[in-house]
């Protein structure tokens, strides 16, 4: 492990403002962050929307590669392949991301989206991100 939960939150909050949620926990390839769902989230129908689904799904596997890699502010997302499986209710949404894959070059991870108090995933997402030299 590279970096521990407060060193990423730190690391989010000066180079990826615009990042979703919070993160909750890192461990190795894994990181968890949770998304307090408000009125900007929401699509018409009173749903989650879905690019709020895939910038929390996105920035799950950023910080997943950041914890366990180190402080690699110019990785960047490649591929971001989302899966919408059901309609979320308006609660938290916890991302729970998982690293497949890292090389000298690429990462590959998936995450699972899930409501709090939920277990059935609401979102798969699979993404790549291509790492800077190091």
């Amino acid at each position: 492990m590279e970096m521990d939960v407060a060193s990423v939150q730190a690391f989010l909050d000066e180079h990826f403002p615009q990042g979703y949620g919070r993160v909750e926990a890192v461990a190795p390839q894994t990181a968890r962050l949770r998304l307090t769902v408000a009125d900007e989230h929401l699509r018409p129908g009173g749903t989650v929307s879905g690019p709020t689904m895939m910038g929390l799904a996105d920035t799950a596997i950023y910080v997943a590669i950041l914890a366990n890699v180190g402080p690699v502010a110019a990785a960047v997302t490649t591929n971001l392949n989302a899966n919408f499986l059901r309609r979320p209710p308006v609660r938290d949404l916890l991302a729970d991301a998982r690293l497949l894959k890292v090389g000298r070059r690429l990462a590959v991870g998936e995450v699972s989206i899930h409501t709090d108090g939920d277990a059935e995933p609401v979102a798969h997402v699979t993404a790549t991100y291509s790492l800077p030299p190091r």
